[in-house]
């Protein structure tokens, strides 16, 4: 039975993974700012539910009080702002959580991960392409998969691996507030602000949380042990 760690398991695509390895029988450790999300991600169940700030060294350090076969850095935000728009402070607060936030947990990790650990980053294909108004959190995310592959190459000779999952948009309340923010912008309705938004994805919908929870368990998986450095896509063919 494995211990695993899962940061931003208070929503989204964080809740569907915790919610997943405790349904297989891991013993999962969930990490978040609200305790009342975490706990609803819980539902009454036997995860163990902690408070952190991924972007605060101690704050991170001290999730880590025993080891975890399998951390998922998860934990992210950001929000569309063009270049010329965007206060230093938000350039700083996107990269804080969505690039700072995964090194702290993965380095704290690695402190204790035993041979067979899987470190799994939840990237973007913002990692993997540039777009209108996403500069911070795009550059944070590129930023992601670099210290996901130079991290695969540190690990592998013991025998931990750590990989990445892309998704395209996916059906959270992130990606609501990226359709709601379309919708302003472009002063459209909430069914044509959908539709741009998944226009780059062939199979012209959204992901479902599931579909990314799948590319985690098998990445987590002893099938996966060969598998180290890689950005496993989930975007219907849009990357």
């Amino acid at each position: 039975m494995r211990h695993v760690l899962v940061t931003g398991g208070g929503s989204g695509i964080g809740r569907s993974v915790a919610q997943d390895f405790a349904a297989n029988g891991d013993h999962v450790t969930i990490a978040g700012r609200r305790m009342d999300a975490l706990e609803e991600t819980n539902a009454g169940g036997d995860m163990r539910c902690l408070q952190v700030d991924v972007t605060d060294e101690a704050s991170v350090k001290a999730l880590f009080d025993k080891p975890y076969d399998v951390v998922v850095a998860n934990a992210g935000a950001g929000h569309a702002m063009p270049v010329k728009d965007m206060p230093l402070q938000v350039w700083n607060d996107t990269l804080a959580v969505n690039l700072t936030g995964v090194f702290l947990t993965f380095r704290a990790a690695l402190a204790d991960m035993q041979p067979g650990g899987r470190l799994i980053a939840m990237a973007s294909i913002a990692s993997l392409k540039g777009g209108a108004n996403l500069a911070a959190y795009a550059g944070a995310k590129h930023g992601v998969l670099g210290l996901v592959r130079s991290l695969a190459i540190e690990v592998a000779k013991s025998g931990i691996t750590c990989n990445a999952v892309c998704p395209g948009f996916v059906d959270t309340a992130m990606a609501d507030g990226a359709v709601r923010n379309v919708m302003k912008r472009m002063e459209v309705d909430r069914v044509t602000a959908e539709k741009m938004l998944v226009s780059n994805n062939p199979m012209r919908r959204m992901i479902t949380t599931d579909e990314v929870v799948a590319a985690v368990r098998f990445l987590a998986s002893p099938e996966a042990s060969m598998i180290n450095g890689h950005d496993l896509v989930v975007s219907g063919g849009e990357i």
